[in-house]
């Protein structure tokens, strides 16, 4: 029942669900590791896309030097909102904007970073074909990408758990769309089909996702991602159960106090 469409439906109270719990709990250190990556290099001018809530952008706002000029953008416009409402120390530039068609004339930015957006870009190739267009010759694309679900502890066991509940039907947005495109050949060919012609520096990075309770992971996959979308297609009335299964599973399984999982991702830097 789950759809690439459906997929993509950040609204409601899911923007800010996804900064308060999910946020802190896998994407946080992603985002100072980002951060750093950037922080040795000569910039001007940086371009996220796909920024969601702005977690990479405070990062970013933080680390790098105030006179590097910082452009965010999000295609879903209550996440930009979101994003925006949370602010950040120094002025950064907010925009809605498609991956698919920056807004932005060519080689107008030394680097352009997307944390975790890649996969739910409808073609692969064209994003990456307009963030090489908007590189100045020399600039990084930086992004990241999860590894496959089954190396992403807490993910993997929200997704199993809920095939008790829905047996004929299971949800599978984690493991089709933000778990789905970690195939390392697979990217590269996207990248060439891009334009980037080099080889790009791919390290995969294991962290540990840590929690006070087993509910903060279940409540923040079932009700802070388009995961609920699904949930609620099958059976509105059963989002709270949902919930509350997935927190019985991952107390199960990692104990019924702080919990503590590991996360994967991919790190991808491709030369223009």
């Amino acid at each position: 029942m789950g759809s690439p469409d459906s997929d993509k439906l950040f609204g409601g109270s899911i923007p800010r669900l996804y900064e308060e719990y999910l946020v802190p709990l896998i994407f946080q250190p992603y985002a100072e590791d980002f951060a750093n990556r950037l922080a040795s290099r000569t910039l001007s001018r940086v371009l996220e896309i796909a920024a969601g809530t702005g977690v990479v952008t405070r990062r970013l706002a933080s680390v790098l030097p105030e006179d590097v000029s910082i452009v965010a953008t999000d295609l879903n416009r209550p996440m930009l909102d979101m994003a925006a409402e949370v602010g950040t120390h120094r002025p950064v530039e907010w925009r809605a904007a498609d991956a698919m068609q920056l807004p932005f004339e060519d080689g107008k930015f030394d680097a352009v970073v997307c944390q975790f957006g890649v996969m739910f870009f409808p073609s692969k190739s064209k994003a990456f074909s307009e963030a090489r267009r908007v590189l100045r010759a020399g600039g990084v694309l930086l992004f990241s990408v999860w590894d496959r679900i089954e190396e992403n502890e807490f993910a993997c066991t929200v997704t199993t758990s809920l095939e008790a509940l829905f047996p004929n039907d299971p949800p599978r947005f984690l493991a089709r769309t933000p778990h789905g495109y970690y195939d390392l050949a697979g990217v590269e060919r996207d990248l060439k089909d891009g334009g980037f012609v080099s080889p790009p520096d791919v390290q995969t990075v294991a962290m540990r996702s840590t929690a006070a309770s087993s509910r903060i992971p279940a409540f923040a996959y079932c009700q802070g991602t388009p995961l609920r979308n699904e949930i609620e297609a099958r059976d509105r009335s059963r989002l709270g159960e949902a919930t509350d299964l997935a927190a019985a599973v991952i107390a199960q399984q990692f104990g019924p106090g702080p919990v503590d999982g590991k996360i994967q991702a991919h790190i991808f830097a491709a030369e223009r």
